[in-house]
C-alpha cells in the first residue's frame, strides 16, 4: 500500500521550527550529539544522588544570601557548594554540551556553505540563531530530563526549592552564554584561534560578572532585585556578542572603507567589561545592567551592511547591444 504525503508530514520535523533549526537538528541527531550526553547524565545523576543520600542533606545544602542566577560559585566546593548532583548537571549542561558549538560554524565557513545559505532568503542572523537555538535547546532538553531526580531529592533529602530554582536558572542562562561563545569561536578556521577567541570571550564575561553582578552582591549583601537584573542583562549582552562574532565571519562583502567586522567585535570583547564596570561604579553597584543592555544593543547594530535608502532607484542595466546579424 502506498504511503500518502500526509504520513511523511506527521513524522517530519515541524516547519515552524525554521529551516536552520530543522537542518541543524537533523544533522545533530545523526551525529549523536544529544544521545550520548543524555545517557551519560542519567547515569552520573543517579550516582550523584546515591552519594548525596549517603552524605546527608545537611552537608549538601549550604544556602547563603547570595543564591542567585549566574552565581557559578554554587557549583564549586566551598561555602556555597550545592552537592554532587549539581556538579554533574553543571559539567554536562554548562560545559560538555556547549563545547559542541566549536564545530558548528566551521562546517559552513570552511566548505563555503554560508555563501549558498545567504543566496536564499535566510539572513546572517537567521543562520547563527538557528545553530544557537538548536544546541541551546538540546542543553535545556537534557536539563529538563533531570526533573524526576530533582523531585526525588526534594521529598527524600529536604532540598531548598528556591536555591535549586536559582541553580537551574544559572544552568539555563550560563549554557546560553557558553553556547553563543562557542559558536562565535567556531567561525574561525584554526583550532588555536577558536580556543583563543573562546578564552577571550570567557575572560571578558568573568570581568563583567565581577564588575556588575558580584559588585551588586557586595553592596546589597544579598541576591536581590538588582542582582537578578544585572545577571539577566549580562546574559543578553554576551549571548548577542557571541552570535554577532559568528555573524560577522560570514559576511560576504566588506567595503574598503569599513573596519573588518570580526576585528571590531573582538575589540568590543575588551571594551565591554570597562563600560559595564564604569556604569556599575557610577551607580554604586546597582545599575550595571544599564551598561550591559547598552553594549548588547551596540553589538546588535555594530555589523550592519550599508544599504541604499528605499527611495533610491536602481541603476539601469547597461547591456552592450548585440552586433547586427548579417
Amino acid at each position: 500500500m502506498e504511503r500518502s504525503e500526509e504520513w511523511w508530514k506527521v513524522r517530519d520535523l515541524p516547519q515552524r521550527l525554521g529551516p536552520m533549526v530543522t537542518k541543524e537538528l537533523r544533522q545533530g541527531l545523526r551525529r549523536g550529539i544529544f544521545l550520548l550526553p543524555f545517557i551519560g547524565i542519567q547515569i552520573f545523576a543517579i550516582a550523584a544522588m546515591v552519594l548525596e543520600f549517603q552524605m546527608g542533606g545537611d552537608e549538601i545544602e549550604k544556602s547563603t544570601p547570595y543564591d542567585g542566577p549566574l552565581n557559578f560559585l554554587m557549583f564549586l566546593p566551598g561555602e556555597m557548594f550545592s552537592g554532587p548532583f549539581w556538579v554533574v548537571v553543571g559539567v554536562i549542561c554548562l560545559v560538555l554540551m556547549p563545547l559542541g558549538g566549536l564545530l558548528l560554524m566551521s562546517e559552513e565557513v570552511e566548505e563555503g556553505n554560508h555563501e549558498l545559505l545567504l543566496m536564499t532568503p535566510l539572513s546572517r542572523w537567521q543562520v547563527v540563531k538557528g545553530k544557537f537555538f538548536t544546541l541551546w535547546g538540546l542543553c535545556l532538553l537534557t536539563l529538563s530530563s533531570l526533573l524526576p531526580y530533582a523531585i526525588v531529592r526534594y521529598f527524600i533529602g529536604g532540598i531548598d526549592v528556591g536555591r535549586n530554582l536559582n541553580l537551574a536558572l544559572t544552568v539555563i542562562l550560563g549554557s546560553g552564554i557558553f553556547v553563543a561563545g562557542t559558536i562565535g569561536a567556531s567561525s574561525f578556521q584554526k583550532m588555536i584561534a577558536r580556543i583563543a577567541i573562546l578564552g577571550l570571550f570567557l575572560g571578558s564575561l568573568l570581568f563583567s560578572l565581577f564588575a556588575s553582578v558580584f559588585f551588586t552582591a557586595m553592596v546589597t549583601e544579598e541576591a536581590g532585585l538588582f542582582f537578578h537584573l544585572n545577571a539577566y542583562a549580562i546574559s543578553f549582552c554576551y549571548i548577542v556578542l557571541g552570535l554577532a562574532i559568528a555573524r560577522s565571519r560570514i559576511r560576504l562583502v566588506v567595503h574598503f572603507y569599513e573596519v573588518k567586522p570580526s576585528w571590531m567585535l573582538i575589540g568590543l570583547l575588551f571594551f565591554t567589561p570597562f563600560v559595564i564596570g564604569l556604569t556599575s561604579l557610577m551607580t554604586i553597584g546597582y545599575g550595571g545592567f544599564v551598561g550591559s543592555i547598552g553594549m548588547g544593543l551596540v553589538v546588535w547594530f555594530a555589523d550592519v551592511t550599508p544599504k541604499a535608502p528605499s527611495w533610491v532607484e536602481a541603476p539601469e542595466v547597461n547591456v552592450p547591444p548585440l552586433p547586427d546579424s548579417p
